[in-house]
């Protein structure tokens, strides 16, 4: 549902189920940057818990209807990735497959995110995910975030203890607010005076 003092809603898809895996501890500190606009609400989706189905099986699922209302009610989304054999994630396919057609992703700007083990990062898998996301009809944002080296960067309780690379995690936040500061809060600001003025009218 939505939050009158938190319009904004981002919506940020983890692509990775591993238990404890480091794409979600990365999406952590992402939600944590976002949490800082004060119109902003996030939503985190784990894919594992909605029970999505395989391709053309059963598009009516719960899980597969639950995605496409959280995806389509947000202003944003943030797509995050581990890096598996050269190119994204298998949960995050299956969570684009199962966000219907046209797809929940049409029109919104999408901000990407990848980490990797690998010295050179998640650079392969955000190529071939900023591809996908075209074709379904998002708008991925310019610098997509790939994060190197992961497994190195975070202490036991989550802390990231390279700050150059906290820097770079939480500008993924700051790209898509930047982007939805100059074309998505004067809209919303927009219809609020509109609404609170026909309000006003009538009383």
């Amino acid at each position: 549902m939505s939050n009158p003092e938190r319009p904004i809603k981002v919506t940020v898809v983890v692509g990775s189920v591993r238990p404890g895996n480091f794409t979600s501890k990365t999406v952590a500190i992402v939600a944590d940057e976002l949490r800082k606009h004060p119109e902003v609400a996030v939503d985190i989706i784990h894919p594992a818990e909605l029970n999505l189905p395989l391709p053309g099986l059963d598009p009516g699922a719960a899980g597969a209807l639950e995605l496409q209302r959280r995806v389509g009610e947000a202003a944003g989304v943030i797509l995050a990735t581990p890096e598996y054999h050269g190119s994204f994630s298998s949960v995050i396919k299956l969570a684009i497959e199962n966000m219907g057609f046209p797809s929940a992703l049409l029109g919104k700007p999408v901000g990407l995110l990848g980490v990797a083990a690998g010295a050179i990062g998640a650079i392969k898998s955000l190529e071939s995910l900023r591809g996908v996301v075209s074709h379904v009809g998002g708008m991925p944002l310019p610098m997509p975030v790939s994060i190197a080296n992961v497994q190195r960067l975070f202490d036991a309780q989550g802390n990231v203890v390279d700050p150059n690379a906290e820097a770079l995690m939480r500008r993924t936040a700051t790209n898509l607010l930047d982007y939805l500061e100059k074309h998505i809060c004067p809209k919303i600001t927009l219809e609020r005076l509109l609404r609170e003025g026909l309000t006003s009218m009538h009383m």
